[in-house]
């Protein structure tokens, strides 16, 4: 997993170089939607003491930030922190997803979450630990806060779940709508667009049309209303079920409505998209072209994404503070 944590490094190198912008998973809007949704269905108690929290360690006013915070209160603004804090931490970058490779039987997840930076199943963990200590300093608790509302959104995006050898579709190029592939670093054979990005904001773009994230947040409780109270009822911090879940999805939704199949690689070390044969040049020739017909597949399983992620982030804070 160090690989991927190499490329979220080269792209904030480039962001600061005025370059492409790091892979944020769900984009800004979808990450504020899913705090949005939780905040929503926060109870009194849990929301106040969130607040509370995040007022005592407030974000380091030196950060740069990339999500712009209009009209949004603490705890939405920090949906988007992790992201912006990993110029800082570096080492944190394998903590936004866990790669599950295609194909991979149902069972223990813990062969998946190895290496030296850990992954998102045991970030959300870790920092659950952190929040819920009495004896973690201010700071502590309110980064600790701040992680776990970003990283119950990365783990409901199905490409933070998988991988097919190309960093959790990284490297799978696509023409989206009108827009082909270009690429970015030959010695590196990446593209944009790519299946990642697709998932992460293209998506959201295009069925929000020019919404804010608080009235998407509230069209989507509108829409799910009925399945809510089955999110809630379930067990509040069973991360290893969300990744699966949100894996099969990934195979279901993001590869299996793709024009073109693609074939299930054997698991291998990447580093780049240039390994594994160049994997993303072997992909980029079966020019995958996501239109109209894609975006109608894949929307519902976003919002549905969205909705549950934030309904599952309040039920988890709600569980530490009824």
């Amino acid at each position: 997993m160090a690989q991927r944590r190499q490329i979220v490094c080269l792209l904030l190198a480039l962001a600061a170089l005025g370059g492409t912008p790091p892979a944020r998973a769900w984009g800004c809007k979808g990450h504020q939607i899913v705090a949005l949704v939780a905040e929503a269905h926060l109870t009194p108690h849990a929301r106040s003491l969130v607040l509370k929290i995040l007022a005592e360690g407030p974000i380091s006013a030196s950060l740069p930030r990339f999500c712009r915070a209009d009209g949004l209160d603490a705890f939405a603004d920090s949906s988007t922190w992790a992201d912006d804090e990993r110029s800082v931490l570096p080492d944190t970058g394998d903590w936004h997803f866990i790669d599950i490779p295609r194909g991979a039987p149902l069972g223990d997840i813990a062969p998946y979450c190895r290496g030296d930076g850990g992954c998102i199943t045991m970030a959300l963990t870790d920092q659950l630990r952190v929040l819920s200590n009495p004896r973690s300093t201010a700071p502590a608790r309110a980064d600790a806060l701040r992680f776990i509302i970003h990283f119950v959104g990365d783990i409901h995006q199905p490409l933070h779940t998988t991988t097919n050898n190309d960093h959790g579709g990284n490297c799978l190029p696509v023409t989206f709508f009108d827009r082909t592939p270009r690429q970015l670093n030959p010695r590196r054979a990446d593209y944009t667009p790519n299946l990642h990005e697709v998932w992460d904001a293209e998506i959201i773009e295009r069925f929000s049309q020019g919404e804010t994230p608080q009235q998407v947040a509230q069209d989507l409780q509108q829409s799910f209303h009925a399945r809510i109270p089955a999110w809630v009822s379930e067990p509040p911090r069973d991360f290893a079920a969300w990744a699966w879940e949100t894996h099969q999805l990934a195979e279901t939704a993001a590869y299996g409505r793709l024009p073109h199949a693609v074939a299930i690689e054997l698991p291998r070390p990447v580093h780049t998209c240039a390994d594994d044969n160049y994997v993303s040049s072997r992909m980029l020739r079966l020019d995958e072209r996501l239109g109209d017909d894609y975006e109608r597949a894949a929307a519902p399983a976003v919002q549905e994404q969205l909705a549950k992620a934030g309904i599952r982030l309040a039920a988890l804070l709600n569980s530490l503070w009824p």
